[in-house]
């Protein structure tokens, strides 16, 4: 009975989610009127029992299903003849364990369809009026829950009634349930949820053909996160036509002319990106993500047309209790400095400076080649003209700018001498955690950083001079050329709601599992899960060295 509620195969060693009861009283009681709320759910929300297998090619109104062994055959007979003597044969849809030329022989002989044992039970149940079972089993515990009629075949030929009560007290009574991530004890409605959104994802990624685009170092990550119950979408070297499904391509290396040849193959492109609380460490220094973004209509940084962050932004129903997670999601990532690439502030405070009684603002630095500076820069192209511009509309402010760290560890685009900063600025900053900064200034300008969003949520004046994500729903102060199509207005609620929750994929580092933001925050705390390998730091030190003598050679005089 402890698998009936059970995580779906993402990969050969997965946590329990249920285990049978040790101590007489429950962690999480339930009331009777909960109780028909949670059967309601399990079928609404179609999980318990192999809800990731797939559906049967055909479907009748009455159902048997026979989970003995070959030894049992006369009493499967038996069964069969009682079933056809109130049915006719045509009615009649045969499941049973074992080989699947046996299920076919017995099937055959009685004139009746057949599916596989192992079948979406809850589509083997769709348009069922009836069920006979020689033994309770996960499609007879749903078809209880369901309160379809349910007769097992008892010994002498007696039969007996399973109820909804009777599945009930097994799943409540008799069975207690666990996180995955923690082993901390949880009530069944929790269970439940995670097994809901576990299923959505599989369903989404069923429809993903082949990836692309996608580093070596990165490839079991992004294939855990495209898990499909069991394995996931193949990795291929270049696209190519009559795939089964879209193809998931990392945004920033979609290779020149794959819109086209998808387009005219009638292949969906769908985007995959690191997501906005990523992990202990740079993408560039080969730590892989724990969080992704994929988007179906276009990529969440370029304004040209709406992706599904927009979408999601401009339609999607924030309701108190998800505003109300929305809030104490905030509350976490404030309260112990998490942003994009870390967890914890800054051991290095860095030296305190003097702006008088100045307005202080942070610039922080962008990567020159960034997608989100070409797409979403509107008429500042880097990150001196972004300079300049905030020094013109702010003449007397004291200003502060943050080279980006990608661009400080060498490994992107991006660089400006200090001489020619502080002709604009009037202070750099580096090292420590950018978070401390937003802590000390009034206000964040910026052309499409995500830090612009962080200091949304730390309370700070955002003034933007592109068009990023977060821009152009009433919390921020725009100067770029923002889509006029965004005309909702939102809270801070929603915004991270739809930023943090709703939109991106998260995956624990530990069990492999997707998961929620609020696991992933609390993996950000054990610096030991992020520590890189002597792999990981032999590839990043080449990979610096090697762009490091590309600037070298780009900067010598032809």
């Amino acid at each position: 009975m402890t698998g009936f509620l059970r995580i779906p195969p993402f990969h050969r060693s997965v946590p329990v989610l249920a285990r049978a009861r040790q101590d007489a009283a429950p962690a999480f009681p339930v009331l009777d009127a909960e109780r028909q709320q949670l059967a309601e759910r399990i079928c609404r929300e179609r999980v318990g029992g192999c809800f990731w297998a797939p559906a049967p090619a055909q479907w009748r109104p009455v159902l048997v299903v026979l989970s003995r062994t070959a030894r049992a055959r006369h009493r499967a007979v038996a069964m069969l003849k009682h079933v056809l003597a109130a049915h006719p044969a045509r009615d009649v849809l045969l499941v049973r364990r074992g080989p699947a030329e046996a299920a076919s022989g017995l099937a055959g002989r009685f004139g009746i369809a057949h599916a596989p044992w192992q079948s979406d039970p809850h589509a083997l149940l769709d348009g069922v009026t009836r069920v006979y079972a020689d033994s309770v089993g996960d499609v007879v515990r749903l078809a209880a829950l369901r309160g379809l009629p349910v007769v097992l075949g008892a010994e002498g030929g007696q039969e007996q009634p399973l109820l909804r009560a009777d599945v009930l007290a097994d799943l409540l009574d008799r069975t207690d349930y666990v996180s995955p991530y923690t082993s901390a004890p949880i009530p069944c409605a929790e269970a439940i949820t995670l097994l809901a959104d576990w299923r959505r994802t599989i369903l989404v990624n069923r429809q993903i053909g082949a990836c692309l685009g996608m580093s070596r170092w990165k490839r079991r990550r992004i294939a855990d996160f495209l898990a499909q119950a069991p394995g996931a979408p193949p990795f291929i070297p270049a696209f190519r036509a009559g795939l089964p499904g879209a193809i998931a391509v990392w945004a920033t290396r979609l290779p020149p002319g794959l819109e086209d040849d998808a387009h005219r193959a009638g292949t969906p492109v769908w985007r995959v990106e690191d997501g906005f609380v990523r992990s202990i460490g740079l993408g560039s220094a080969l730590m892989p993500p724990s969080s992704i973004t994929l988007d179906t209509r276009g990529i969440y940084y370029d304004p040209a047309q709406e992706s599904d962050l927009e979408h999601i932004l401009a339609t999607a129903s924030f309701d108190p209790a998800l505003r109300a997670r929305a809030g104490r999601l905030v509350d976490s990532l404030v309260r112990l400095g998490i942003s994009k690439y870390g967890a914890g502030h800054a051991s290095r405070v860095s030296e305190a400076w003097d702006s008088g009684d100045r307005r202080t603002i942070l610039v922080p630095g962008q990567v020159a080649d960034d997608q989100s500076v070409r797409c979403g820069g509107g008429r500042i192209g880097g990150n001196l003209e972004l300079l300049q511009a905030v020094r013109r509309h702010n003449p007397d402010a004291f200003i502060v700018y943050r080279p980006h760290p990608d661009v400080e560890a060498t490994h992107r685009l991006g660089h400006m001498e200090d001489s020619v900063v502080m002709q604009l600025a009037d202070r750099i900053d580096r090292g420590g955690a950018i978070l401390d900064t937003i802590a000390r200034v009034d206000e964040v300008h910026t052309l499409t950083s995500l830090a612009g969003f962080e200091a949304l949520m730390r309370g700070r004046r955002v003034v933007t001079y592109g068009a990023p994500f977060y821009a152009g729903w009433g919390l921020t102060v725009d100067l770029g050329d923002v889509p006029a199509r965004r005309t909702r207005r939102l809270t801070l609620e929603d915004l991270v709601a739809g930023v943090l929750i709703l939109f991106p994929r998260y995956l624990d580092p530990v069990t492999r599992l997707p998961c929620g933001p609020e696991v992933l925050i609390d993996r950000l705390q054990t610096p030991g899960l992020w520590r890189p390998t002597p792999w990981m730091r032999a590839l990043a030190a080449q990979t610096a060295l090697r762009k490091a003598w590309a600037r070298v050679r780009s900067a010598r005089p032809a």
